[in-house]
């Protein structure tokens, strides 16, 4: 049952603020630039800052762990106590059949393997002929969906004593950029392309979701696209654990893309490989109308100026949801749905969805920005904007933030936010009462001393027993594992 405007608006003016801002992040804001509700700095009690034995420094500080030390390797700066391994690095390290590990990390899930083992499913955001890239994902034979694509995943092991393997989980598809754990302990991988048979080299159509199980190698041979949820540039996807739906976004622009809503047929049981043999017309697939508390429709997620704004959220079924004649996003009308600009990642926690919008500018209505996260609460049916960063004026400077792209929830309290920005690229952390932090910085120059270049982070990750936190380089390809004194947030 949708929740109409006037409900909507009659239950804002109620409650005055309209819905209680509650869950484990809160409002956040960074700086400079950022967009914040209120200041929490003087809510913030006194931390002794300590090194990697615990032994204090004797000076108190702000959220977070200090600090970044610049690395003497060059390729992670970090506090002082913390310290990385890397795990995959493409065109270095090879898979169990002897190719090189690929190229272009992207979205990551960790998962609790027998006997203290971690997996990690890890995408390569491959786009195009498999010509087109030195190190593709190998087409292991079974695993393949498009002998044409480049992209696909790989599953890295990681045993209790640190050593690693590494094997293709699947292979054949195309820009596969970020996606979603499910709460049956499989991961699904999205395709940021709408390319078809014959588009691109492509000899099958792309823009669809697959099942990786990282824990049952035969579940993931003869791989088959799950339909149900369209053709489109899928970015991030994750399942209400309570309901059963899927929330899915969309990187795509001229129109901006929209997030979605797959709602599973009557009787429909989620588990093990269930998603892949659905009919593709199973459910229904929607898209978001927004309106404020005034019942004013919203066009836009840039219209929101300030955290702490809710929106109340209706679904429009999709009218042709595999896009055969026209994209998805440009069968509505913009009178019709809400977009975004850049719909990114995606994580499930507090009882709903926090989905990334990373950027706005021309192309969008509202107000240009530098990276939203907003929290969808199916139960209330409400969108409410929880960090919204100003617009960078100088990313070339360590300190800014802007670009945000993979997120989690933190198991010691609020987001940890793998940047995508311009110029200097961090591992940036949020507490729960609104104070942002840096955890990383990619030092691994790609250009020159006079223009340095540095590459986005993606697939931050926490391990199963939150001792580890995984995050990517993406270009070239090296998956870090990060370990160091992580303790609640005090922020």
């Amino acid at each position: 049952m949708p929740l109409s405007r006037r409900e909507f608006t009659r239950q804002s003016a109620f409650t005055g603020a309209g819905i209680a801002l509650t869950g484990t992040v809160g409002a956040l804001a960074t700086a400079p630039g950022a967009l914040a509700a209120e200041d929490h700095a003087g809510e913030t009690a006194p931390e002794t800052a300590r090194d990697g034995q615990g032994h204090g420094h004797g000076h108190e500080h702000g959220p977070g762990y200090g600090p970044l030390l610049p690395d003497p390797e060059g390729i992670l700066a970090l506090p002082a106590g913390f310290s990385y391994r890397i795990l995959t690095h493409s065109g270095v390290t090879k898979l169990e059949s002897g190719e090189f590990t690929p190229a272009k990390h992207d979205g990551t899930a960790t998962f609790e393997g027998p006997r203290g083992v971690t997996l990690l499913v890890n995408n390569h955001e491959l786009k195009g002929p498999r010509a087109n890239h030195e190190f593709p994902v190998p087409l292991a034979e079974g695993l393949v969906y498009d002998p044409a694509a480049a992209g696909g995943c790989t599953v890295v092991e990681v045993q209790r004593d640190g050593r690693t393997a590494e094997w293709v989980g699947i292979a054949g598809t195309s820009q596969n950029c970020a996606g979603g754990r499910t709460p049956w302990g499989t991961w699904l991988t999205c395709e940021e392309t709408a390319d078809r048979a014959g588009e691109n080299g492509m000899t099958k159509d792309h823009g669809y979701v697959f099942e990786v199980d990282p824990s049952d190698r035969r579940a993931n041979r003869h791989p088959m696209p799950i339909k149900a949820f369209g053709r489109y540039e899928h970015e991030a996807v994750v399942i209400d654990t309570k309901r059963g739906h899927a929330y899915l976004t969309e990187d795509s622009a001229a129109p901006n893309g929209l997030f979605y809503r797959w709602v599973p047929p009557v009787g429909f049981q989620h588990g093990r490989g269930r998603l892949r043999h659905i009919p593709e017309n199973a459910g229904l697939l929607q898209a978001p109308k927004c309106y404020d508390a005034g019942g004013r429709f919203v066009d836009d997620l840039s219209r929101a100026t300030k955290t702490g704004t809710v929106y109340g959220v209706d679904w429009v079924d999709v009218p042709d949801r595999d896009a055969r004649t026209v994209p998805v996003r440009k069968q509505f009308a913009d009178t019709e749905v809400t977009r975004a600009r850049k719909l990114e990642g995606m994580w499930w926690a507090d009882g709903g969805a926090y989905i990334v919008s990373s950027y706005a500018r021309d192309e969008s209505p509202g107000l240009p920005h530098d990276g939203q996260v907003w929290f969808y609460d199916p139960r209330r049916r409400t969108l409410t904007l929880k960090v919204l960063l100003g617009v960078n004026a100088d990313p070339s400077k360590d300190g800014a933030y802007d670009g945000p792209d993979n997120i989690t929830v933190s198991p010691y309290g609020g987001l940890i936010i793998a940047e995508d920005g311009e110029g200097i690229q961090h591992l940036i952390g949020a507490t729960e009462r609104g104070r942002t932090y840096p955890i990383a910085r990619n030092e691994l120059n790609l250009g020159t001393e006079e223009e340095p270049e540095y590459s986005e982070f993606a697939g931050v990750v926490f391990s199963p027993d939150g001792r580890t936190l995984y995050a990517s380089i993406q270009t070239p390809g090296i998956m870090l594992a990060i370990t160091g004194p992580w303790r609640r947030s005090r922020g």
